[in-house]
């Protein structure tokens, strides 16, 4: 504690013992003189071991200001570790098994998709010149079109 009465004291620390003092007066513990006279020592005070002497005699100031300070250094509720530790990875492989259904579900249309389209989708079929020689000879091929391939519709 000797420690820290040497420590310079900011002007928030020294606005904090004001409304210490402040809420003291409210509570009748301090008169109005007092307050005063208190405020104006607060105010010339250069360390906390001047601010602690101004309020060492009212009651529950030094202790809050170790409660605060404990308060913000605490470690989260084990609770709280522990979902972090077991639901944190259930949460990521929920992820990537989503992401892996959705790829295999991608990757099997495309491909279903690629066989319609080279059993069906690639144009006319082509039987070859002996199968349009026969359609000559039985007159079904028209006189003016080439024998060759159909040419590609561009719908």
């Amino acid at each position: 504690m000797a420690r820290r009465a040497t420590l310079r004291a900011s002007d928030a620390d020294r606005e904090q013992v004001a409304e210490r003092l402040r809420h003291a007066t409210a509570e009748g513990r301090l008169l109005a003189e007092e307050l005063e006279e208190r405020l104006e020592a607060v105010f010339t005070a250069r360390t906390y071991g001047e601010l602690d002497a101004v309020v060492a005699d009212l009651p529950g100031a030094p202790a809050v200001r170790r409660r605060q300070a404990s308060r913000s250094l605490s470690i989260p509720h084990p609770g709280v570790i522990v979902l972090l530790v077991f639901l944190l990875p259930v949460i990521v492989s929920l992820l990537i098994a989503a992401v892996v259904v959705i790829t295999t579900l991608f990757t099997a249309w495309a491909v279903v998709l690629a066989a319609a389209w080279w059993v069906f989708g690639r144009g006319h079929r082509h039987y070859g010149n002996r199968y349009r020689r026969s359609l000559h000879a039985y007159g079904r091929w028209p006189a003016g079109r080439p024998s060759g391939p159909r040419p590609r519709p561009w719908v």
